[in-house]
């Protein structure tokens, strides 16, 4: 695989600003200036809207930039990534990777339009349960707004090459590798091409193993495949694609105070940014 050293330079210098406690309620410090920097490097792209939501009494923020695409008459790709985190996690790799793969995603489509126009969003309160795609899910729906594909970003950077690194919701283990160096998309089943597509372009632009799980009934019957942002997307009728290095059966740090920038493996992140922006560009 060639890295791309300045995408790979990028990512990490994202990563040195994110990577912090920022749970918006016991650590308002860390929350409210992530928040502020997502805003502020977005901004370099566009204008960012403010999709404001109650919880608690409390407004909250999900951050939106849109970007033209080629045919601007077209339904956008929305592609989103939560930036809060767990109450005593610094969140490296939830969801701090999420995120500065999305930031990189608006500098290069900003420079380099998709055919599809894209809408890119960071996400509050994913970890109290999908509150804010709940939220915009809700109003993309009533509104009777389409999009191509909604893409939630969710935990992009750990990677473990030894055997048996990798553990999977009952019965599929048998499908699947034992070994924790892929990146997992999990999508509708009737979304089975987009995942395919996405799966391919990740595997021969940056040369990482992909796997692809289509589920049924908007993914009830595996319940671990709804655990981020894409899920209420489901819910809305729209198709949605969660993007995943699986979270917990394979990165021993999740939700933990160890899910720290060194846990990483920063070659294995950008080329998912790689394969992921060359996947957008195909579709």
């Amino acid at each position: 695989m060639i890295i791309d050293e300045n995408l790979k330079n990028n990512l990490q210098s994202h990563l040195f600003q994110i990577v912090r406690e920022r749970d918006p309620y016991l650590a308002t410090g860390g929350y409210f200036y992530v928040r502020e920097y997502i805003r502020s490097e977005l901004q370099k792209w566009g204008i960012v809207e403010t999709h404001k939501f109650l919880d608690n009494g409390k407004t909250h923020q999900n951050l939106i930039l849109n970007l033209p695409g080629d045919d601007s008459s077209r339904p956008p790709i929305l592609i989103g990534a939560h930036y809060d985190t767990v109450p005593g996690s610094p969140g490296a790799d939830d969801n701090g990777t999420g995120i500065v793969v999305l930031l990189e995603l608006a500098r290069i489509f900003a420079t380099s339009p998709a055919k599809y126009p894209l809408r890119l969003v960071a996400f509050d309160l994913e970890e109290y349960g999908l509150l804010g795609s709940t939220a915009y899910a809700k109003h993309l729906h009533a509104n009777q707004e389409p999009l191509r594909l909604m893409i939630s970003l969710e935990m992009l950077g750990y990677r473990d090459s030894t055997p048996n690194s990798q553990s999977y919701p009952i019965g599929l283990q048998y499908f699947y590798p034992n070994t924790g160096d892929f990146i997992a998309l999990i999508g509708n089943l009737s979304n089975l091409i987009d995942l395919k597509k996405i799966s391919h372009s990740i595997k021969t632009t940056a040369n990482i193993p992909s796997e692809i799980l289509p589920v049924p009934m908007r993914g009830f019957i595996v319940p671990d495949t709804r655990r981020s942002d894409h899920a209420p997307f489901w819910d809305q009728g729209y198709a949605a694609i969660m993007i995943t290095d699986t979270a917990n059966m394979r990165n021993p740090h999740y939700h933990q105070p160890t899910d720290t920038i060194d846990t990483l493996d920063l070659d294995f992140l950008t080329g998912v940014c790689q394969g992921l922006a060359a996947a957008i560009h195909n579709l």
